[in-house]
């Protein structure tokens, strides 16, 4: 049976704490990672999104959860209908291209209820490690929109809203100044 997740709003401050690192999962948070993936998979399908009056989503950090701990799910729909999950427990950013990109109609968060306009300056490429949630080490190498995705969880954990990276002087960039995407 299919449980919403509880995600909390932007004006709440445990959204702004630097989460801790995990040394292990509770079987209750191994539980809320399934719970996650189903959630954002459907967020993702029309008629779900519909069905359980869903905002579409392609991440959750467990911060947005009310949980402290460094942990982000992200549903990539690589193709139409085909969806890859990856799950990253103290994931880190080792490395990133200098080349540097903007989605072009702004981001979005399921944390923040309300439009904000501006481009967010995120790397056109990131290679992120970490441990799945069964403890394996695993790499990903991030291109374009999934890395913007794992740049956003990820400032999730360290108490950071993509907001807070929209220069409020000058919120929009051109395409000679940065290659939106």
């Amino acid at each position: 049976m299919f449980k919403k997740l509880n995600i909390l709003d932007e004006k709440n401050p445990k959204l702004r704490q630097k989460s801790k690192e995990v040394t292990k999962l509770t079987d209750s948070e191994q539980e809320l990672i399934k719970q996650a993936i189903t959630h954002l998979t459907y967020s993702q399908i029309e008629e779900y999104e519909q069905k359980y009056d869903l905002r579409p989503g392609t991440g959750i950090a467990f911060p947005q959860l009310g949980i402290n701990k460094r942990v982000i799910i992200i549903v990539d729909e690589y193709e139409s209908g085909k969806f890859k999950n990856y799950v990253f427990i103290n994931p880190k950013i080792i490395s990133h291209s200098e080349e540097m990109i903007a989605a072009e109609l702004g981001e979005g968060c399921l944390s923040v209820n309300r439009e904000v306009e501006g481009h967010v300056p995120r790397y056109a490429r990131v290679t992120v490690v970490g441990e799945d949630e069964h403890g394996n080490k695993q790499k990903v190498r991030a291109r374009e929109e999934l890395s913007i995705a794992f740049q956003h969880e990820i400032d999730h954990l360290d108490g950071i809203l993509f907001y807070d990276h929209i220069n409020k002087q000058k919120p929009f960039f051109n395409e000679k100044e940065i290659r939106l995407i």
